[in-house]
């Protein structure tokens, strides 16, 4: 999957640059955004939007959403590479989600460099990021398949859909990461990950059920197979952040005991607080809270998960959604080479280490 992942990048990028150029012009401004009552400033816009956007995307990622949408894609029979405008839809929503989430969790930084509020200012990350909620409906405004109008309909109404449970996911994490206390239960985090991370999972596969025409049980397996992958994604995501920060993983991307100093209630400190002896619970349930944490603390906190067993029960419900993921495969007809993509990819995001 790896391989895959960095054959299509290139092409990813420059479809959204397609979208969003990395020069804005005035021509390209009344191209797609059409001409203006007064007075376009692409000055302005370039340095509200474009630079930031592209800062973003430039520091890596591994657009995975995009690469999934195009196995979806030839598995559903087309020539991906003349789908590849739908491709940067998920990716763009997915990386403006995370400039808003990195000023909502006043995260220090994102891929190994400043998050974006602190580089640019949190008036242009907000602005920024919001705005990645809505270029992509450009690309089915303009329509570059010339899909009907009961497709493009389809895949407008997915959109809003989808796009509204994000945000139930992400008040629940906002919520729990407010509260002291640690009420949030291991089956609600795992319905936040579905809302918030599952449902650009679910983008990925029923547009490109839409898009290529598919019925509406295969577009309910599809989605299904990539929220599960999408939830498994995440946990293996707070897995590696405890594990870089205990020096067991690869390049991260993120500072120390990120999700700590964040006072992230992950699936992993939910079960080492429900698992640990009453001080050690008590302890990280403090350090989760408190507004700074020293070195010492985080480390006395990654060694509280550690202990209590967290890391391997984390692994393994990833593991176990990975495998669920692969019976909604079996359920699609699709040949050999594209189930094993799909194969492949669910088996990717629990084994990884970076």
């Amino acid at each position: 999957m790896q391989e895959t992942l960095l054959e299509w990048r290139p092409a990813i990028d420059e479809a959204i640059a397609d979208v969003l150029p990395r020069e804005v012009d005035a021509a390209y401004l009344e191209s797609y955004f059409g001409e203006p009552t007064f007075e376009y400033d692409p000055e302005s816009i370039q340095r509200a939007l474009a630079d930031p956007i592209w800062d973003l995307l430039d520091r890596g990622g591994k657009r995975w959403r995009a690469v999934l949408f195009l196995v979806f894609v030839e598995a559903f029979g087309e020539a991906p590479e003349d789908y590849l405008p739908y491709a940067t839809i998920p990716e763009i929503l997915h990386n403006g989600t995370i400039i808003v989430d990195d000023v909502e969790d006043e995260a220090e930084s994102r891929r190994g460099e400043p998050a974006l509020h602190h580089r640019f200012g949190q008036d242009v990350a907000l602005n920024a990021g919001n705005a990645m909620y809505f270029l992509p409906l450009k690309i089915i405004t303009n329509n570059p398949g010339g899909l009907p109008e009961s497709q493009r309909l389809a895949a407008y109404e997915m959109l809003m859909h989808e796009l509204n449970r994000t945000h139930l996911g992400q008040g629940m994490d906002i919520c729990w990461h407010n509260e002291r206390e640690v009420r949030a239960t291991r089956e609600q985090y795992l319905e936040m990950c579905a809302c918030k991370t599952g449902c650009l999972g679910r983008i990925v596969a029923r547009l490109a059920a839409i898009v290529t025409d598919q019925s509406a049980e295969v577009e309910r397996h599809a989605a299904e197979y990539a929220e599960t992958v999408a939830v498994a994604f995440q946990i293996g995501d707070d897995v590696l952040d405890v594990e870089h920060s205990l020096g067991r993983a690869g390049d991260f991307g993120k500072a120390f005991g990120n999700d700590i100093r964040e006072g992230k209630k992950t699936l992993l400190v939910l079960h080492a607080i429900e698992e640990s002896d009453p001080a050690d619970a008590e302890r990280l349930a403090d350090i989760i809270a408190a507004e700074e944490n020293t070195d010492e603390e985080i480390t006395e906190a990654l060694r509280i998960i550690e202990a209590s067993g967290s890391i391997e029960y984390a692994k393994d419900r990833a593991r176990a959604l990975s495998e669920e993921a692969l019976a909604h495969v079996d359920a699609l007809d699709i040949d050999r080479d594209a189930a094993e993509q799909l194969r492949s990819f669910a088996e990717f995001v629990v084994e990884r280490d970076v």
